[in-house]
């Protein structure tokens, strides 16, 4: 894909900052939307490391990763920052409400032609779509953790996505160098719907003393060729994301398959959120 595209991300966080990155290594430009300055800061520090592994393994030149940096656009002020967008990608907290709040923001500020997607990992596109006057234009976007090196897109289509949009919306991700796949809005869509109860069930197995969580991912990685183990990937992507998703998967089908491990909840009561806190079911320097 060679058209440039204006793109706003609502959300410096990990997977905000991964999808600014992205887009911006692939020429676009990028408006980094947060109402924390602190985040915006941290982000791009984020970036700027990203970028240098990436110039220390020569996948790109010191010049390139400056271009790539210049091209991110931290800012505070979102009705300005999605003026004139072509795409904007929600990638807030996981809790309908604050996504909502968002997606009308966006309906209200963003141009008649713009995309609204949302890097959801679980919760209904429909039902976002349904807080704007344009369902037809809202889509989920769902990229994996770490973005610039993770290959899928999970492109999700709500009740009212236009044809038109799942189209466009796929050929933006490809244009990023990604796979992608599509999916229906039901909760979970593909990905999480399969992935999160093998990390519940493993949790459940270290819960019950069958295994140590090292002994848990070794079977698993090298056993199932998994690249890694569901512990040390519930600790990446956090615990407090997995219980959320768990809880929304449970409230949605109503089906004891997605309950919450107890040691799952009690690691999110107690700050041990994984890598992001440096300690979850392994400690991290």
């Amino acid at each position: 894909m060679t058209e440039r595209l204006d793109v706003a991300v609502i959300g410096a966080g990990t997977m905000g900052s991964g999808i600014a990155q992205t887009f911006a290594t692939f020429g676009h430009e990028v408006h980094l939307v947060d109402a924390s300055e602190a985040a915006l800061e941290r982000a791009r520090a984020g970036i700027q490391k990203s970028l240098q592994r990436f110039v220390k393994k020569e996948k790109m030149t010191e010049d390139e990763a400056a271009a790539v940096l210049a091209r991110v656009l931290p800012e505070t002020d979102l009705a300005q920052a999605v003026a004139a967008v072509d795409l904007a990608v929600e990638a807030v907290f996981e809790n309908p409400q604050v996504k909502e709040e968002v997606f009308r923001a966006l309906d209200e500020h963003a141009p008649e032609h713009a995309i609204l997607a949302s890097n959801t990992s679980s919760i209904s596109i429909t039902a976002l779509g349904a807080v704007t006057r344009r369902p037809e234009s809202v889509i989920g976007m769902h990229f994996m953790n770490p973005v610039p090196l993770m290959k899928l897109v999970e492109i999700v289509r709500g009740e009212k996505t236009s044809d038109e949009v799942v189209a466009r919306t796929k050929a933006i991700a490809e244009g990023l160098d990604k796979v992608v796949g599509v999916a229906q809005d039901y909760a979970g869509f593909v990905s999480n719907r399969v992935l999160m109860p093998l990390i519940n069930e493993a949790a459940f197995c270290l819960y019950e003393g069958v295994a140590t969580p090292e002994d848990i991912d070794t079977i698993m990685k090298y056993g199932m060729n998994h690249p890694m183990g569901p512990l040390a990937l519930a600790d990446l992507i956090g615990i407090d994301v997995v219980v959320d998703i768990l809880d929304y998967l449970h409230e949605q089908f109503g089906d004891p398959k997605f309950r919450c491990a107890p040691n799952l909840r009690r690691m999110r009561a107690a700050g041990k959120l994984g890598r992001k806190t440096g300690e979850g079911f392994y400690r991290y320097d």
